[in-house]
């Protein structure tokens, strides 16, 4: 069956999770590492598995990098060319819209298992999921938490949820204060999420 080398390893599940949770689009070995966190080197073998297995195309792209150039130096070079991989996934892929039912029914549950756990270590009184969990790249957040919360117990829990899906989550944690007063000025980084596409799990200020 297909499904079986699909989910062979930890590695191919996040990089499933990774290209159906991204915008289809080539990525660079650097930006994927990046952001599953995991070494180029134990993606490499992954990304040519899943490759074979016709999820993904690679292509070849020249690149140009500035290097530093001594003047004193009679000779030298100014540019360094290089040829790099990129990765992107094929929505023509046999299974990929079910597999991003899937793994988008895997991350709804996640996201309800968070949110009930952020609830029992504070006092919230606003709870916005956003950026990742939208699909929102220009958003600077991926979760906006207003309230009383346990910073420490939160670190953790975010930590244990970056390694369930594989990458890392940017959260943001205000005072009830701070955020009336951002509110009432306009403040640019909160308008761009409340304006924006989003998942109101909690909210005790009304219309916002």
């Amino acid at each position: 069956m297909l499904l079986v080398p699909l989910f062979h390893s930890k590695i191919r599940i996040k990089l499933l999770r990774f290209f159906l949770a991204e915008e289809i689009r080539f990525y660079s070995l650097f930006e994927i590492s990046e952001k599953i966190r995991e070494k180029t080197s134990s993606l490499r073998k992954e990304l040519k598995n899943l490759q074979n297995l016709g999820f993904i195309k690679e292509k070849k792209m020249k690149t140009i990098t500035k290097i530093k150039f001594d003047k004193k130096e009679k000779k030298g070079k100014r540019f360094l060319f290089q040829i790099k991989k990129y990765y992107q996934a094929r929505n023509d892929f046999i299974l990929y819209p079910e597999l991003k039912a899937l793994f988008l029914k895997s991350q709804l549950l996640l996201e309800t298992v968070l949110s009930k756990r952020i609830q029992k270590i504070g006092q919230i009184q606003l709870l916005i999921l956003t950026g990742f969990f939208t699909n929102l790249s220009y958003i600077q957040t991926d979760l906006l938490i207003v309230g009383r919360v346990n910073r420490k117990l939160l670190k953790n829990l975010i930590k244990k949820f970056e390694k369930e899906i594989g990458r890392s989550i940017n959260y943001t944690v205000m005072s009830t204060q701070e955020f009336k007063y951002r509110h009432n000025l306009t403040d640019r980084f909160l308008f761009n999420i409340l304006e924006s596409k989003k998942i109101v799990v909690i909210n005790r200020f009304g219309d916002l």
